[in-house]
């Protein structure tokens, strides 16, 4: 009989980065709900790229601040459990941004999933940690003004769009 680390359909990797692995966890949750909204309204791959491609930014600059590892975050369980978080339609939190980009409320979009999308409170808690470090994260910041305060999706998506121009 094999044993979990053992099936012919799994490899499993390890990890001593605590930190790292749980900052990535969590906040993937977030950048889901956003990708789901842009999903929403229409957008397409090149923007959902970005968004997942700009929230693995924000996960790895509050992870690093909080004493993370930096290869954590490029590794599976930081792009590899985001990249499935935002793209899978079982994905709780990326449904609850599907429905917020059609327009229903926070409310009313999470009555449509029907179950928990973690990524709400987790927004909150994450946006106010940044804020305490220091660490630029749009997208939360983002996520939270819809949740929250009732800002529209297009409002923040033409705010994001807005930022200045930067290297990467």
């Amino acid at each position: 009989m094999a044993t979990w680390s053992e099936a012919p359909y799994l490899r499993t990797y390890t990890s001593t980065d605590v930190i790292g692995v749980e900052v990535a966890g969590a906040v993937k949750n977030v950048i889901a709900i956003a990708v789901g909204a842009a999903v929403g309204l229409g957008h397409g791959h090149n923007t959902t790229a970005s968004l997942i491609t700009r929230g693995l930014a924000e996960i790895t600059r509050l992870g690093v601040a909080l004493g993370g590892r930096r290869e954590t975050f490029s590794g599976l369980a930081g792009m590899g459990d985001l990249v499935a978080t935002c793209s899978s339609p079982l994905s709780r939190n990326h449904r609850l941004g599907l429905a917020l980009g059609k327009g229903l409320d926070v409310t009313a979009a999470a009555a449509e999933v029907g179950q928990t999308a973690e990524g709400v409170a987790t927004a909150r808690a994450v946006a106010e940690l940044a804020t305490h470090l220091g660490v630029d994260m749009p997208i939360t910041r983002a996520v939270v003004a819809v949740v929250d305060h009732g800002a529209r999706i297009e409002e923040v998506t033409s705010a994001l769009l807005a930022r200045s121009v930067r290297p990467e």
